[in-house]
């Protein structure tokens, strides 16, 4: 037999997501594509073929669309974590959550004194002052770290930095810098917090964490590990700086388009700032052109507003707790219109990230205004993250045709701090409101955001439909989804909002033989139980890609 012929899988069970059909017990693959679904009897119509019994005794699902994480998080392990939650990285290293401030600044001193050049920056992620609450980690603290090592410290959010006087210093921040987010204070100096992208972007002299060329290898490759590791095979970058870069457009197509890559990647264009030009979308209408069966441009990313637990979000009335006030803009919205239409204009899908409820104001009010000059059918431009979007705004999104992806994960991460600190109860009950959204008829899907949260599909299913803190406590009781739907949400509903639900997101004849496979059935066990089940790696385009060990 060649490589071409067909080669039958049964399986313990098969969930198609394919509400025709929702169950099976074996799929027939040729090539990289899906031949037919069905019983072994009804498969031995197609003719010759090969019996597999490698999953005789595992679940096959559709696998899983992640439609919004980014590949720097297969670089950020290069640099020392500091979050308050337990991570796994993706060589399976468990770093321990550091639970206290005190925990955070020797974990830095430890990474100092290892660091053979005295002179060579520091650079830390995953602080998450929520958690701290009272003293506030500042340039003052890290100076006790070193005073003469530059050191740079990124939030858990990815929307704040915290740096040391050497920077400072370095990058001329003073007094006098008049940048919003360059938190200050009380005498009016800089105390090292820089608040969203336009105060970390004056830092200088800390070279970024994100990956360049050289770096773009092992960062994917491990983006793509974690993946499998996880059962997705089709994943989002959704924010890339670099496609206006030929040299980083090379890297990504020999690396993603090689066979043993596991995932297919669609990378999203970061339209904020300098990103906004008709070169840019021109650039990413020839791009388009040239998308293979496992790369993907053409997409395009605005960041309106920040993050909730670091009160940069844009909310409506009443604001934060306990003082009412507001976040930031990261896009004026004097021009986020004009900005977004020209990409509307042109054809180009568009995800919007809006945390805040007043951040998904304006989008939808940029959606509105597009169409009333360029009206288009099925766009499905998305709000991602919509954390807060109200059961008003869900029913516009219904009516102009937008779609959600929902940071369900906050509810656990971070659902007793919003409760209790940041939002107030009424408020932190319909975050991520998953039910609501599915009752305005709004499609969805739910995403994990990594590395703001592990890669990690099964754990956010089970959040999505237990709606429990991490101190056990349910925030939400009526946002509650099924298993069902929630599994639905991350395959069919992901694939859906990145216009590729003709080609992946359920077991079908015809779609690509992309697979999830586990250890057991989610729709069998307790919700909480699902994050627990054992996932034995992927298919991607017919070729098996099996969890290390």
């Amino acid at each position: 037999m060649t490589e071409q012929d067909l080669v039958i899988y049964p399986a313990k069970l098969v969930r198609t997501m394919d509400p025709s059909r929702p169950t099976a017990e074996a799929v027939a693959v040729r090539g990289d594509r899906i031949r037919a679904v069905g019983s072994m009897e009804e498969l031995a119509a197609y003719g010759e073929a090969r019996i597999d019994d490698r999953y005789a005794d595992a679940v096959l699902l559709p696998g899983f669309v992640e439609a919004h994480t980014h590949i720097f998080g297969g670089a950020m392990w290069q640099h020392t974590y500091v979050g308050y939650q337990e991570r796994m990285s993706p060589d399976g290293k468990r770093w321990p959550g550091c639970t206290t401030l005190q925990a955070v600044l020797d974990r830095l001193r430890e990474a100092h004194t290892a660091m053979p050049d005295p002179t060579a920056p520091l650079t830390a992620w995953g602080l998450d002052p929520i958690f701290f609450p009272g003293e506030r980690l500042d340039r003052r603290l890290l100076d006790q770290v070193s005073s003469t090592r530059p050191i740079f410290v990124m939030h858990q959010s990815f929307h704040l930095a915290t740096v040391n006087s050497a920077v400072l210093t370095a990058d001329n921040i003073t007094a006098d810098t008049s940048v919003e987010g360059v938190a200050k204070d009380a005498a009016g100096n800089p105390t090292g917090e820089l608040q969203e992208s336009p105060a970390m972007a004056l830092v200088k002299s800390v070279p970024a964490m994100m990956p360049g060329v050289s770096g773009m290898d092992d960062a994917l490759r491990s983006f793509g590990a974690d993946a499998r590791n996880h059962g997705v095979t089709t994943a989002v970058d959704l924010a890339n700086r670099s496609l206006m870069s030929d040299a980083m457009i090379d890297a990504m197509r020999r690396i993603v388009d090689d066979e043993a890559f596991p995932i297919r990647t669609s990378i999203f264009h970061l339209a904020n700032g300098q990103g906004s030009s008709p070169e840019a979308v021109q650039r990413l209408l020839d791009l388009r052109a040239t998308n293979s069966a496992k790369l993907r441009f053409g997409h395009v990313k605005f960041v309106l507003d920040g993050s909730i637990q670091g009160f940069t979000a844009r909310l409506q009335e009443p604001g934060y707790l306990p003082d009412g006030r507001n976040g930031i803009w990261v896009v004026p919205p004097e021009i986020f219109s004009e900005q977004f239409e020209m990409f509307h204009r042109a054809g180009l899908l568009v995800h919007a990230h809006t945390n805040g409820d007043e951040s998904t104001e304006l989008f939808l009010d940029a959606v509105e205004a597009a169409f009333e000059h360029h009206p288009r059918l099925d766009h499905r431009h998305t709000a991602t993250h919509s954390q807060l979007s109200t059961p008003a705004q869900y029913r516009r999104m219904s009516a102009l045709g937008v779609c959600a992806n929902i940071f369900v994960n906050h509810i656990y991460y971070w659902g007793d701090e919003h409760r209790d600190r940041i939002l107030g109860p009424d408020r932190a009950h319909r975050m991520n409101a998953t039910a609501t959204a599915l009752r305005a008829g709004v499609p969805i899907s739910l995403h994990c955001d990594s590395p703001v949260t592990p890669l990690d599909v099964l754990a956010t299913v089970s959040i999505a439909a237990t709606r429990t803190t991490a101190s056990g406590a349910v925030l939400g009781e009526h946002e509650k989804i099924s298993v069902e739907q929630a599994l639905q949400a991350m395959t069919v509903g992901s694939s859906y909002m990145l216009k590729m639900d003709h080609e992946v997101g359920s077991i079908e004849a015809g779609k690509y033989a992309d697979f999830a496979v586990l250890e057991s059935d989610p729709l069998a066990c307790e919700p909480d139980e699902v994050r627990d089940i054992t996932i034995r790696g992927t298919m991607i385009g017919g070729r098996v890609c099996d969890v290390p060990g």
